[in-house]
């Protein structure tokens, strides 16, 4: 699953994770719009994916 988010290109990190969640990744988008649709069209869309929490980076 890892390998098939980070053949995406706008995945710039995947990781698998222990805890409450199995893998976290970050994405990069230029837009709101293009975040959602990032989300919604290509990584929801990955067979194995059941559901997904989204959380925005303020400051690094």
């Amino acid at each position: 699953m890892v390998n098939e988010l980070r053949k995406i290109d706008a995945v710039k990190e995947a990781f698998i994770v222990y805890g409450v969640y199995d893998i976290i990744v970050k994405v990069e988008a230029d837009s709101m719009d293009k975040l959602k649709e990032i989300v919604s069209w290509k990584i929801r869309r990955l067979d194995k994916v059941r559901s997904t929490l989204t959380m925005l980076v303020i400051s690094e």
